[in-house]
């Protein structure tokens, strides 16, 4: 994003980045940018808060006032997605109880996951590494690491971050389904993953021992937010 905005602005067009990574924007240097602390992936704030989201708008659009740039302004309310309430979805019961309590929740979800595929045509965000008839496999690697094995030796189907990026996609699609159908709110979805499920608890474990064992950085530091410990 302030990349293109250079690139815009040496083109003749006037910029406005919302930017959500305040370091990025200090380091890039875009023209005009506006930091609102919110979740990724809600670069207006709140969803349906329309009064919040013009107040963004406008704050943005007063940045075109400034006489020079680079201008970085900062966004005066702040939404925590770590004070998000858990979804209220219920696991389904254990399915194989002679399995890792995490790899048998996984593979419990499964009927879930395929109703929400199913509704939305065969799409998907899971598959950067396997797709969902290998995630109770990368749960087992996980439940390995956690055990002691080391990352690499584990079986996980892929680097690290992706393979966590497919575990949290199906817990994900498989909460809607767990929900009616309904868009879970995205900080609600992260803290039942994370808080509630056997999976969210053992992927932040394999990823706490991964840097102790001093596994290189990016594959270990990103398989979760900074801020889920």
């Amino acid at each position: 994003m302030s990349t293109l905005a250079h690139v815009f602005e040496a083109a003749g067009l006037a910029t406005i980045s919302l930017i959500s990574v305040r370091g990025v924007a200090e380091k890039m240097q875009p023209p005009r940018a506006l930091y609102c602390e919110f979740p990724l992936g809600r670069p207006l704030g709140t969803p349906r808060d329309a009064a919040l989201q013009r107040d963004v708008l406008l704050a943005a659009f007063a940045l075109l006032d400034a006489p020079a740039g680079p201008v970085l302004a900062d966004f005066p309310e702040v939404i925590a997605l770590d004070d998000a309430t858990p979804l209220a979805c219920s696991i389904p019961p254990r399915f194989d109880a002679s399995l890792h309590p995490a790899v048998d929740e996984s593979t419990a979800l499964r009927a879930a996951y395929n109703r929400t595929r199913a509704a939305r045509g065969g799409a998907t965000s899971v598959g950067r590494t396997t797709d969902a008839d290998g995630i109770p496999e990368l749960v087992g690697a996980l439940v390995k690491i956690v055990e002691g094995t080391p990352w690499s030796e584990a079986g996980l189907p892929g680097d690290p971050v992706s393979a966590a990026h497919d575990l949290r996609s199906y817990y994900e699609e498989a909460s809607i389904a767990l929900l009616d159908g309904d868009a879970p709110d995205p900080g609600g979805a992260e803290a039942w993953f994370y808080q509630e499920t056997e999976a969210g608890k053992t992927l932040l474990e394999a990823r706490r021992k991964m840097g102790e064992a001093k596994a290189p950085f990016s594959l270990w530091f990103y398989m979760a937010r900074a801020t889920r410990q």
